[in-house]
This record gives structure tokens, C-alpha cells and sequence, in this order.
């Protein structure tokens, strides 16, 4: 198991990006990066995200130490940053909590990551398709 800290070195060390490179790429400064490096303190949520963003991995994999696997969390990452675009950071937050529940569904069964991910595409679906129909209904929100 490897910490918040060892991660963020690691994976940058896997990108073969310098501290700079990731600054600029994630919108965090250079000095705060070298925090995170040497410190291990866990950035604030905003903060996670962009660095998760700017290194490929869900912010769940960067801060949870029992995590291991790079790609946990990744699919999720994608879906809400879908709806970001769509319907800004609130409904982004909904979608987000509502595909945090939806997977302790999964916990301790033997799904393969296809099987998951075509969940969370229903579910997608499901949640964009409610979304247009109450637009079409009610009108845009003022």
C-alpha cells in the first residue's frame, strides 16, 4: 500500500514529468506540488481533482492509501467531468455522490471492469436522459 505522497512522486515519475510540468499542467503551484511531495499532506478536494485530472488517476486512488490500482475510480472521473460540461459543477456533484453509492454495489463481488463500467453507463444514461426530459419539460433554469 502506498501513501498519498508516494503515489503523486510515482506517477509523475511514470509520466516522466518534472514537478514544473505537473504544476503547469494541473493549475497548482510549484512550491505547493513540492509540498505534497515531501509533506504528504492531502491536498484540499479542488486541489486532488486537478492533480488526479492532470495524472490520469481518480482522486479516490490518489488519497486512499488501501487503494492500489491506478485505474479505480477512473470511469466514475470520466462520467462526472461528462456532466461538468453539460450541466456545471452542481449537477457534477450530484452525479458524483450518486455513482460513489451505486458502487458499493460492486463491493466484494467478482464483476469484471467491463460488467462495472456498462453500469455506470446505464446509469449515465439514465441520469442525462432525466436531465433533458425535465429541461424540455420545465425550460432552463434562470
Amino acid at each position: 500500500m502506498k501513501t498519498f505522497r508516494e503515489k503523486l512522486i510515482d506517477r509523475r515519475a511514470e509520466l516522466g514529468l518534472t514537478q514544473n510540468e505537473l504544476s503547469k499542467r494541473s493549475g497548482i503551484g510549484k512550491r505547493t506540488i513540492t509540498s505534497y511531495e515531501t509533506d504528504g499532506r492531502i491536498p484540499q478536494p479542488a486541489q486532488l481533482y486537478k492533480l488526479s485530472k492532470a495524472l490520469g488517476v481518480s482522486p479516490e486512488y490518489l488519497k486512499n492509501d488501501n487503494i492500489d490500482d491506478k485505474n479505480y475510480g477512473i470511469e466514475r472521473m470520466e462520467y462526472v467531468e461528462e456532466t461538468r460540461k453539460l450541466y456545471g459543477q452542481k449537477e457534477a456533484v450530484n452525479v458524483e455522490k450518486l455513482l460513489k453509492q451505486n458502487t458499493a454495489l460492486f463491493a466484494g463481488g467478482e464483476l469484471s471492469e467491463e460488467a462495472k463500467d456498462s453500469f455506470f453507463q446505464a446509469v449515465m444514461k439514465a441520469y442525462i436522459d432525466c436531465k433533458e426530459a425535465a429541461k424540455e419539460t420545465y425550460g432552463k433554469k434562470q
